[in-house]
């Protein structure tokens, strides 16, 4: 199967370029860094650029199409021009639905478990309440409704939080933590938010499984089975590395002023697993990074 990837110099697009590589022809876009693109065929592009999108449609011809390219630290994103995360987030991800139309590709997008509710409770549906608070989860949410109004062959994945060891030049909180804890260095840890985490490599692969499925027009909980606080994954990080637990310093998020208040957005993975989709537990998840690095 021919795949094009946006975004495949970030966190999860270079994970994506090495498992989709091995079953499908891929072509995975870059724009400021290229990470391990150059391991595979790839092309530079400023998604704003849409004449050299619709060449790139015209040329390859991809069959799936997966959007993950994005302004995706939401504080990053928070202090910077909306009208420049509009163009990102929203306009591009119509441009692409829209060229996945005429060219007849099914498209994957990237959403976010940020777009739910942070105060209506644990292991959300997809029927949850929304409420975005953050402008990323907002044009994220923005993205998803673009994508309907333009056509009816796309999956939406609502991505749990990720986590990794990040090739080159991308990072996540993971490394963060990670390299602190090698460097006997203290961990802020929220208690009072809480996530269903995914890896990065389980995400690669449970993606791989679903190009495989004829399932269409669906928005699906992309995450783990378990609902756990930002410092009780901090410790399963500990148990799994031997790590130092009195690192871990518990905090709150009213002791970060700036932080969106999302408390809790736990997702139920059920629909994902009536795809026949299962994922590994946090811990058999971390064993297995800590095997690859």
């Amino acid at each position: 199967m021919k795949i094009f990837i946006t975004g495949g110099s970030g966190l999860l697009g270079q994970y994506l370029n090495i498992e989709l590589s091995k079953y499908h022809k891929i072509l995975t876009q870059y724009n400021s860094n290229i990470g391990n693109c150059d391991k595979f065929e790839s092309v530079k592009l400023d998604l704003a650029n849409t004449v050299g999108l619709e060449n790139i449609f015209n040329d390859f011809k991809p069959e799936v199409v997966i959007h993950t390219a994005a302004i995706s630290d939401p504080t990053k994103a928070q202090k910077m021009d909306p009208k420049t995360v509009y163009a990102i987030n929203v306009l591009a991800t119509e441009k692409i639905a829209q060229l996945c139309e005429k060219y007849k590709a099914k498209m994957f997008y990237t959403s976010t478990d940020l777009v739910y509710a942070g105060y209506r409770g644990s292991m959300l549906s997809e029927d949850a309440k929304l409420v975005p608070v953050s402008l990323y989860a907002e044009m994220k949410l923005m993205g998803e409704v673009k994508i309907q109004q333009t056509f009816n062959d796309y999956i939406i994945l609502r991505m749990a939080l990720l986590y990794g060891l990040g090739f080159n030049h991308s990072k996540c909180h993971f490394d963060f933590m990670y390299n602190n804890l090698i460097k006997g260095e203290e961990v802020k840890l929220f208690t009072d938010q809480f996530r269903t985490p995914l890896s990065l490599p389980e995400a690669a692969r449970m993606m791989n499984e679903l190009i495989a499925k004829d399932v269409r027009t669906e928005i699906i909980n992309f995450g783990g089975n378990e609902r756990v606080s930002r410092y009780e994954f901090g410790e399963r990080l500990c148990d799994a590395a031997g790590f130092d637990k009195n690192l871990l310093v518990k905090i709150t998020l009213d002791d970060v002023p700036d932080m969106p208040k999302v408390e809790d957005v736990s997702m139920s993975n059920e629909k994902l697993k009536s795809f026949q989709i299962e994922t590994r537990s946090i811990s058999e998840s971390i064993q297995k990074i800590l095997e690859i690095f």
